[in-house]
């Protein structure tokens, strides 16, 4: 046997539709189309969200929410998260990222305060943010806490400082 002598196995394949070919082809006519009306025409397609003229789902269901434009989404890390920090280790973004605590190093992380910290566990935290209660349990386990300054945003109305010529 040779490539060109393989063929499906008898029955596998069916002969195609020869459209729109007179009447031997078994659709002539109306080429299988029907007869008439939107689906007959060329170019007649309904869009997948029209619903045959009654009012859409989008119209029907009232809006909800927004997003402000502001807000500064962080990567959350629990106390009880810390628990895998040796007494004495640094806790920062890349290291809670290597430990998989967070997934994303460049959004901003927030420490708060749900769990225990072991006592005599002095962690040395240098994050973005702090709740209270967190900052509370690291600093009464003998741990210190540095957060990054937050960044001051100008005001639209306000002119930019120009950097003196040389």
């Amino acid at each position: 046997m040779r490539i060109g002598q393989i063929r499906p196995a008898k029955g596998a394949t069916k002969p195609r539709k020869r459209r729109g070919l007179g009447p031997a082809s078994g659709l002539g006519g109306t080429a299988g189309r029907g007869h008439k009306g939107q689906l007959a025409r060329t170019g007649g397609k309904v869009a997948r969200w029209f619903e045959g003229g009654q009012m859409p789902i989008q119209r029907r269901l009232p809006k909800v929410g927004f997003k402000r434009r502001g807000r500064v989404d962080f990567e959350v890390v629990n106390i009880e998260a810390l628990a895998g920090f040796a007494s004495g280790e640094k806790v920062t973004r890349a290291t809670l990222q290597s430990k998989r605590l967070i997934d994303r190093a460049d959004l901003p992380v927030k420490i708060l305060g749900t769990g225990e910290l072991a006592s005599g566990v002095a962690l040395a935290v240098d994050i973005d943010a702090v709740s209270a209660s967190a900052r509370a349990k690291i600093e009464s386990a003998g741990g210190s806490i540095t957060v990054a300054q937050k960044r001051q945003y100008r005001p639209r109305h306000v002119r930019k400082e120009r950097k003196a010529k040389k």
